[in-house]
């Protein structure tokens, strides 16, 4: 096999593997985003009918406390790392279009955000007073961080003298 066809070959084989989700999203670059998920992007009452939606949707697959199974991973600790650097809006279109496993791209959008909002509570990331809709401009605009950004201020302040 010739370098080029190599390369073409892996370039199919990658660009496949990226549309079956096993490649993160984090790889591709992501416009700077205008809120952190430590915004509190999320109410708890959302995160509540999310813990509802993830028991009846989710739990078969991925375990009732969120720890995974020989079958999914778990959708706490090392997801985390997994997800930094995206965007809420690539998390959200992963279980939109690919889950639950049996009846992929059935959950209707708002039980999908409220399924996320239960992943971001159980995570220990902050809830506030707006529900997280599914509008994707509204979730692109939102960034998975996994360490809590500096606060605007404090960010100003490093660099002066």
């Amino acid at each position: 096999m010739t370098p080029t066809m190599t390369r073409g070959l892996f370039a199919c084989l990658a660009a496949m593997a990226l549309g079956a989700g096993l490649i993160p999203l984090k790889a591709q670059a992501q416009p700077a985003a205008a809120q952190s998920i430590w915004d509190g992007v999320y109410t708890d009452a959302q995160a509540e009918r999310g813990r509802g939606q993830y028991g009846q949707h989710c739990a078969v697959c991925h375990g009732p406390a969120l720890e995974g199974s020989f079958v999914m991973p778990p959708l706490t600790g090392e997801f985390i790392a997994d997800w930094t650097g995206t965007s809420l809006a690539d998390l959200y279109d992963k279980i939109q279009t690919t889950m639950p496993l049996n009846a992929p791209g059935t959950l209707r959008p708002a039980n999908t955000a409220d399924i996320l909002a239960y992943l971001l509570k159980v995570n220990n990331f902050p809830a506030g007073q707006k529900e997280l809709g599914a509008a994707p401009g509204e979730l692109g605009a939102i960034s998975f961080d996994a360490i809590k950004p500096a606060a605007p201020s404090a960010r100003g302040r490093r660099g002066d003298k």
